[in-house]
């Protein structure tokens, strides 16, 4: 168990397949139930006692700072990308604001309505530093609403993950939403790269962890699946999603 005091919002993406909506705002800046997706991962973090709030611009970066500044989070940092430098290096370039504990990291895009317990308190609770790298929240494909591939992850047991390998298809994907520590960012390669790569080199460690949701997700990453989840939101048709 741990005690989160640092957070980041990943907010630098292009958003292509969201476009047209994001061909004059950032992916994080649109709506979904009354407001921005980047406001409901600040509140997410901060109703989970997150302290220190980094969130990372490229993209209409001005909007994106904007926003962080009108938002009531407290510590708030914006660090802009002169360079898209993807999810790995944004976080890699945010180290030196997210502290020396393992941190929280949410997605922009990432919309979800809590179980019982926050998703982000049951991560903390369930994050051991002694034997994780990271700890990553899954989302059960098969109650995914929308286009899910192949998933992203088996779990074993112990709840250690592993790709799944060619012909497999895995049950779990990623919500978008995790902790890491700063282990797993130790010899990582400068300028742009995908957390992918340390996912999987954590893998391979046997130092990465999921944890399935118990609440709703939304797969937000068309126009229509925006849409769809705003209809389900409004005419509270949510049990699918469980």
């Amino acid at each position: 168990m741990i005690t989160l005091t640092h957070g980041m919002v990943l907010a630098a993406g292009l958003g292509t397949r969201m476009r047209p909506l994001t061909d004059d705002r950032p992916k994080p800046l649109l709506e979904l139930d009354g407001k921005s997706l980047l406001h409901h991962a600040l509140d997410r973090l901060r109703d989970a006692g997150v302290a220190h709030h980094v969130v990372n611009a490229h993209w209409f970066a001005d909007q994106v700072a904007a926003a962080v500044d009108s938002h009531d989070a407290p510590g708030r940092v914006v660090v802009r990308e002169e360079v898209l430098l993807e999810t790995g290096g944004g976080v890699v370039n945010a180290l030196p604001q997210l502290g020396e504990g393992p941190f929280a990291v949410v997605n922009g895009d990432a919309f979800w309505l809590d179980g019982p317990t926050p998703a982000l308190d049951r991560l903390a609770a369930r994050f051991d530093p002694a034997e994780m790298d990271g700890l990553l929240l899954l989302v059960r494909t098969a109650q995914v609403d929308g286009e899910a591939g192949r998933g992203d992850f088996f779990i074993d047991p112990m709840g250690r993950m592993r790709r799944p390998k060619e012909r497999e298809i895995s049950p779990y994907m990623f919500g978008g939403v995790q902790i890491l520590s700063p282990a797993l960012f130790q010899d990582v390669p400068e300028g742009p790269f995908s957390l992918n790569l340390l996912y999987d080199r954590a893998i391979e460690n046997g130092r990465l962890f999921g944890l399935v949701h118990d609440g709703a997700w939304f797969h937000l990453s068309t126009p229509r699946d925006l849409e769809r989840a705003e209809t389900m939101l409004r005419a509270g048709m949510l049990t699918a999603l469980f």
